[in-house]
Formats: structure tokens, C-alpha cells, sequence
């Protein structure tokens, strides 16, 4: 099919779904995907002459959201599963070349998603200056993660097993205080005062943790 035969306003039908759009929308956004080859004579089509609809054989399901994709850029929100089989018609139609393809877009929103999704710390800083008034105190397996604690008196809690991920332990007196097999990573220990006497750090993980000025005394 020959460019100068093609009219502005093309008539899908998108296995057996019909769609209307223009030429410009299937190929301005993504050049060198599927459809602007389409609609560029690198591909024969096959077009009803009656009825004037350019068939494809895919599930026409999600077609929508591909055009939409195509006029604006914009993701579109579905459940997980959605995603997965719009990836696969996107896939298909070789979304992919533009600076942010649509599969690139959908996995910053499933990522964002999942950040979202992540299980909230389970105690509030008032819950911990309250259980910091007794005596050995044990957070022993508690999800503590994104508390602010700094500049709290901390010495001889016990954190063993606990998820400390990203806590603010700044200018905290963490002296004494138990990390066994902890999940610190990117956690802030900036001016914490970390003294190894009987304390335990064994099995760890304080990647990306801000070690920066941290007081640390190690007593063999």
C-alpha cells in the first residue's frame, strides 16, 4: 500500500475489535515501531475494500491503551496481570525505540507500585521512647524500618533479627545495643555512638548504610 493512497484517517481492526486514528498517531511517537512500518509501505496489510478496516491478527483488548500510549505518552493504570499482557502487545508492536518506551514506563510504575506496596514499620517513634523506658528492651524480629530514632539513648537494645532499613539512628547511644542478623541497609548512623563491648554485630547487611562520623569503638 502505496503512502499516497493512504487517507489521514485509518480504520483498524484489531482482531476484529475496530479502532479509528490518523497516521500520524501510529507514527510520530514510535518511527521505528510495527505499525509506523505499517503505515510506511515496509509492510503489507490487508484491508477489508468494503468496509476500509486495516486488519490485525492480535487481541484487540488492550489496543486502546497502545493508541493512548501513541497520542500522549501517558501509562496507563491496570493490575499487575493487565501489565503483563500489555507488555506483551507492546512488545508485539515494538514499543520500545522512543526515549521512554511504553515497557519502560510500565516498569517504573510496577516498581513504584512495590515501593508503595512495602510493609509499613510496625511501632511509631512514641512506641519506642515508651518501650526504651524499661529495662532491656528488645526489638527482637520487629519491622522498625524508616523510624526516625535519632538522638535517642538506645544502649543495650536488642535489634536482633530486626528490619532497620533506612532508620535515622543520627546522634543516637547505640552503645552496647545487639545487631544480630539485621537488615540495616541504607540506614543513617551519622554521630550514633556504636562501642562494641558486649554488643553483638554478627551477619549484617548495612549496604548503603551512612557510616559518616559515627563514633565506633571496637573492644577485643
Amino acid at each position: 500500500m502505496e503512502d499516497s493512497n493512504l487517507p489521514s484517517l485509518v480504520r483498524l481492526s484489531i482482531g476484529g475489535k475496530k479502532f479509528c486514528t490518523t497516521i500520524d498517531t501510529l507514527t510520530r511517537r514510535e518511527p521505528d515501531s510495527m505499525l509506523a512500518a505499517v503505515f510506511s509501505s515496509r509492510h503489507t496489510v490487508y484491508q477489508d475494500s468494503e468496509k476500509g478496516y486495516v486488519f490485525v491478527d492480535r487481541d484487540g483488548k488492550h489496543f486502546r491503551h497502545i493508541l493512548n500510549w501513541l497520542r500522549d505518552g501517558v501509562v496507563p493504570t491496570l493490575t499487575d496481570s493487565e501489565y503483563s499482557e500489555l507488555i506483551r502487545e507492546a512488545e508485539y508492536y515494538q514499543l520500545l525505540i522512543s526515549h521512554i518506551g511504553l515497557i519502560e514506563g510500565i516498569s517504573s510504575v510496577l516498581n513504584k507500585r512495590k515501593e508503595d506496596e512495602k510493609s509499613p514499620a510496625e511501632l511509631t517513634h512514641t512506641d519506642v521512647i515508651k518501650c526504651i523506658q524499661s529495662e532491656r528492651v528488645k526489638f527482637r524480629g520487629v519491622n522498625l524500618s524508616g523510624l526516625d530514632l535519632s538522638k535517642l539513648d538506645l544502649s543495650f537494645v536488642d535489634f536482633s533479627f530486626a528490619c532497620l532499613k533506612n532508620v535515622l539512628f543520627s546522634r543516637a547511644n547505640l552503645r552496647c545495643a545487639k545487631f544480630r542478623d539485621v537488615d540495616a541497609v541504607g540506614s543513617n548512623f551519622h554521630n550514633a555512638t556504636l562501642r562494641k563491648e558486649d554488643a553483638s554485630l554478627i551477619d549484617c547487611s548495612f549496604c548503603g548504610a551512612d557510616l559518616r562520623c559515627a563514633h565506633l569503638q571496637w573492644i577485643h
